[in-house]
């Protein structure tokens, strides 16, 4: 990638607080998106260039609220890290985000959807993320080291806030994960792409838990997330204290983890409403 040299001052400020070279490259692209978008010098940068920009974001091209929040804060660092420029928060508004709650999984909609899957390494993979609770990118870049069968747990490497984690390795996934490696014999990156080198690439993984969902009779607004999000919520219905959930997932903050209890199963819960208690 050719950087403009305001792209190449971002880069160094990026690289002096740590971020993995994956996000650089996204910061730098919305960054040199916004350049060009001004059409101006950046010592000539204003806030009301990135109004502008945002809004055009918004409105334009219809991005979604989180879309448009984060380009919002990469166009803030480059004109309050690099270009020392002032950046007034009420000038410059973050957009107010729906509370939505994501889609989750029954037990019964997740066996019937790993029951669907007739390769051995997809059946792995999906297993692996919703029995340990991972997300796609750490799941992908899982090495065969981090598969402790003595402690029965999963070593999540540098995820998210490029933070260590354990989390649950259970028993059925620890048989499948064998049968697996009897087949495949990878012996650094747990699953391998074709090149039998580099780790499976995640679009890869996207587009078979797609195929292998139309498969089956689920009608839910599914993604592999989901899994993700089924594993949390399930955990909870078990009666898991949300402390330890929070851990397993890796959430920096308990308030991320509480979005759960919303998804709890009230039918495990034996809650009433009101109305059926009436005649009482």
């Amino acid at each position: 990638m050719k950087m403009t040299e305001l792209q190449a001052k971002f880069h160094k400020d990026l690289v002096m607080r740590g971020y993995t070279e994956s996000t650089i490259q996204i910061y730098l692209l919305i960054a040199g998106e916004f350049e060009k978008f001004v059409g101006l010098s950046p010592e000539l940068f204003e806030e009301k260039h990135a109004v502008n920009f945002l809004y055009d974001c918004i409105t334009n091209r219809k991005l979604k609220e989180d879309t448009v929040n984060f380009k919002n804060s990469i166009i803030k660092s480059l004109f309050v890290v690099t270009l020392n420029k002032e950046w007034n928060n009420l000038k410059v508004p973050r957009m107010k985000k729906r509370k939505t709650l994501p889609v989750v999984l029954s037990k019964n909609e997740v066996k019937e959807f790993l029951d669907s899957i007739d390769d051995l390494r997809y059946k792995t993979i999906f297993s692996v993320i919703y029995s340990a609770g991972l997300r796609l990118s750490e799941a992908a870049k899982l090495k065969v080291t981090d598969i402790d069968s003595n402690d029965m747990k999963i070593i999540v490497r540098d995820g998210k806030g490029k933070k260590d984690r354990h989390t649950l390795l259970a028993q059925s996934t620890l048989i499948l994960l064998r049968e697996y490696w009897k087949m495949y014999k990878p012996n650094n990156y747990l699953f391998l792409g074709k090149d039998c080198v580099n780790p499976l690439g995640k679009r890869a993984i996207q587009l078979a838990f797609t195929k292998y969902l139309n498969k089956t009779t689920i009608k839910k607004n599914a993604h592999i997330h989901t899994l993700r999000h089924s594993f949390a919520t399930h955990l909870l219905d078990a009666g898991t204290d949300i402390i330890y959930i929070q851990r397993l997932l890796g959430h920096s903050s308990i308030t991320t983890t509480t979005i759960y209890l919303h998804l709890r199963d009230y039918k495990i819960l034996k809650i009433q409403s009101p109305a059926d208690l009436l005649d009482d």
